[in-house]
């Protein structure tokens, strides 16, 4: 069945086409999809389909079917991974810069979980479906280091849990652009996606969510810095968002900040992970060494 959203316009939204709006109230999704969705006749106002070119009316009730999505389907590949741990439970992998955490749009096959789903023979937590088998929390694409994966649901449930309650030891080593005045902080800041950017998030006070990271200055690189950041929560894209904000973009993020030439990418490492084990009990900490990408860098800014 749909998910199935409802909202009355206020004075606000007199005049306003209908596709504006709704990408007020529905800020998760962009608005070519919800285009798609009034087109499709999936858009109701005062109980009638209407174009997109409609322009709002005060009191206006319009009803929002959001059909549930086509998930892809992966399929296993014998892709080469670095595992740092395994049991029953779970693994931990170290995932290399470039590599794409579960297939979509854009990038079907070649992701971690294809590696995933050949390494484990398919036998992976179920619960984010059949496109994200075993995957708990993810990094971004160009983002490298460590990764806890889930076979059973129940390990999965378990460690989502500690997520949830903050009890998850995430660590990140990145390079940034400049000198920090405060060499400790912590930025807490609500992440929302933006208005302007469908594809980027920001710190926002309009349908966000709560976002602390702590920081450490690990070494001053003249015009360029090497931090250490602490995720509080795990919001997308949450470390360079925040890094961006009080100046200093992680070096390379061409989204947030600038392209550094000869990296692919931010220069942004997830370094250490620990959590308690589903079925032991006993808490587990993994950390992983800078990759060959980040150390060349970083030998090239410390020579200057």
């Amino acid at each position: 069945m749909p998910d199935r959203f409802e909202f009355t316009a206020g004075t606000e939204n007199i005049g306003e086409r209908i596709d504006k709006t709704l990408s007020e109230q529905l800020p998760d999704m962009s608005r070519s999809a919800l285009q798609k969705l009034v087109s499709e006749g999936c858009v109701l106002v005062n109980g009638k389909a209407v174009s997109k070119n409609y322009k709002m009316k005060n009191g206006d009730n319009v009803t929002v079917d959001i059909p549930e999505p086509e998930e892809l389907k992966a399929e296993p590949q014998d892709i080469p991974i670095d595992i740092v741990y395994e049991d029953d439970s779970l693994l931990v992998v170290n995932k290399p810069q470039g590599m794409v955490v579960h297939p979509a749009a854009g990038n079907p096959d070649g992701t971690l979980v294809n590696a995933l789903m050949y390494h484990c023979k398919g036998r992976l937590s179920s619960i984010n479906g059949v496109v994200r088998p075993g995957i708990v929390h993810r990094i971004d694409k160009f983002t490298s280091g460590l990764l806890m994966v889930a076979k059973t649901d129940k390990a999965h449930n378990f460690l989502a849990e500690q997520i949830k309650d903050h009890s998850f030891t995430r660590e990140y080593n990145a390079i940034c652009v400049g000198r920090f005045k405060d060499l400790t902080g912590t930025v807490n800041e609500p992440i929302g996606r933006s208005k302007f950017d469908r594809k980027k998030m920001c710190v926002t006070y309009q349908n966000c969510k709560e976002a602390v990271t702590h920081y450490e200055v690990l070494e001053d690189l003249g015009q360029y810095s090497l931090v250490k950041f602490k995720l509080e929560t795990g919001r997308t894209h949450q470390i360079r968002v925040h890094s961006a904000f009080i100046g200093h973009p992680v070096l390379g993020d061409d989204v947030y900040g600038k392209a550094y030439k000869g990296l692919a990418g931010q220069c942004l490492h997830a370094k250490k992970l620990g959590f308690i084990h589903p079925e032991s009990g006993e808490y587990m900490e993994f950390d992983s060494d800078l990759p060959e990408y980040f150390v060349k860098v970083l030998d090239k800014l410390r020579k200057g």
